[in-house]
């Protein structure tokens, strides 16, 4: 219970907080609305655990979550069976389009923060100095991985005016593709050019991306953007002696740390040994854009992603391969012939395309045209899920997004190169 109402930092939430949240969505955008006689556990939770709806009202902030004591664990937990019971009471008596497509929005929605739990419970526990196991019973899957991005090639494509983005199909009050659910971020589909360009069949390594370190990559700064040289400046190497990633902020990805002369980092399962073969994690936009400089390439754009996506199954390591985190890449297949690799899974990739609306968008009508929409400024697009999302959830056409500095989240990167 101790870990429950911790905040590790203000872009975090404590998991208490993630629990009632989602019970508040489905509480506010369909039980209030929707069922008749509807009581609300407590009336003041509307206010406590909003994200960041104003339509609904001023939310609490969200840098104060993790002082709120009370309402506790325990009540959190009626809270979410009060919700439960009543949205199982509303599915049995009404038939709406509408209910059924905000429940099918408030179920994707939760998803997303069974991600962010784990990411959040990453970041409080790998940052304490004790680097406790968030659980003892992970499998190491590392040995039956096999593979490494040492066989690494690179797939060409010829370009062209191309169609990317969700597919319109029937549905009311949330967005639905032609193939299914989507968020409303991901539509319309529409025409883009790209020119011939080639992509990695594998995103970047730890051993590669800690060359790029051992040849002074965060050290030279015509390999750095301005906003994130002046970020990193000042921050002394990882390789500066033995040390835990507990420490003070150093250059290098999330969780990295050396000690007696051997890198490691953090993971769920606790501290483990640096794998060379693994993709990198936890690295941010600015990170993966300079280490392309460095490798003479750069980060595709996510129209370039979509678009070479297109053909590879959503299949991956997810959060149900119980490792929670990045495993090798499978073997190349020798004849090249086979899909790209780690497309799905393992770590979100950066694009190098601003989070923004596509052509001809439209947010959701009402409130929760706050869902995604506001948030479309000084973010990047990640694409491909990780190995904490949640297996089903992702599309070709998923849009995520974060802003360039940010590293808590499992993120890595592939490389593109101009034909």
């Amino acid at each position: 219970m101790e870990d429950y109402g911790v905040q590790p930092m203000d872009d975090a939430s404590p998991p208490k907080w993630h629990l009632a949240h989602t019970s508040w969505f489905f509480e506010t955008f369909l039980l209030k609305p929707f069922l008749p006689g509807y009581r609300p556990f407590d009336e003041r939770f509307e206010y406590l655990f909003n994200s960041y709806y104003n339509g609904v009202g001023n939310p609490y902030p969200r840098p104060r979550r993790g002082m709120l004591s009370r309402p506790t664990v325990a009540t959190v937990f009626e809270y979410r069976r009060h919700v439960d019971e009543a949205m199982t009471r509303l599915l049995e008596r009404v038939g709406d389009a509408e209910v059924a497509a905000r429940t099918e929005l408030g179920l994707h929605h939760e998803q997303q923060h069974q991600e962010l739990l784990l990411t959040d419970i990453k970041y409080n526990l790998g940052t304490n100095p004790l680097l406790p196991a968030y659980r003892d019973d992970l499998r190491d899957r590392y040995a039956e991985a096999g593979g490494s991005g040492r066989d690494r090639r690179r797939f060409e494509f010829a370009g062209g005016i191309v169609e990317i983005g969700a597919a319109a199909g029937a549905g009311a009050g949330a967005a639905a593709g032609a193939d299914g659910f989507c968020f409303d971020n991901e539509q319309p589909r529409h025409e883009v050019l790209l020119r011939p360009f080639a992509l990695d069949d594998s995103p970047i390594t730890n051993a590669e991306f800690l060359a790029f370190i051992e040849d002074g990559g965060y050290r030279r700064p015509e390999l750095w953007l301005s906003d994130a040289w002046a970020q990193i400046a000042g921050l002394p190497p990882l390789d500066g002696g033995d040390r835990d990633p507990s420490a003070q902020r150093r250059a290098g990805p999330l969780y990295w740390y050396r000690r007696d002369g051997e890198w490691y980092q953090y993971r769920l399962s606790g501290p483990a040994s640096l794998d060379p073969d693994a993709p990198v994690a936890h690295v941010s936009f600015y990170e993966a854009d300079a280490y392309a400089r460095w490798a003479g390439a750069r980060l595709p754009t996510e129209a370039e992603w979509e678009h070479a996506a297109a053909g590879v199954p959503v299949a991956g390591h997810f959060a149900d391969g119980e490792a929670l985190h990045p495993l090798p890449a499978p073997p190349a297949d020798p004849l090249g012939t086979a899909p790209l690799r780690q497309m799905f899974g393992d770590v979100w990739e950066w694009t190098a395309s601003p989070y923004g609306a596509y052509p001809g968008y439209r947010p959701l009508p009402g409130t929760l045209g706050e869902y995604n929409g506001k948030f479309m400024s000084n973010q990047l697009v990640l694409r491909g899920g990780s190995c904490v999302t949640q297996p089903g959830h992702v599309r070709h056409t998923y849009r995520n997004f974060f802003y360039p500095g940010d590293q808590w989240q499992f993120s890595g990167f592939r490389l593109a190169h101009d034909r």
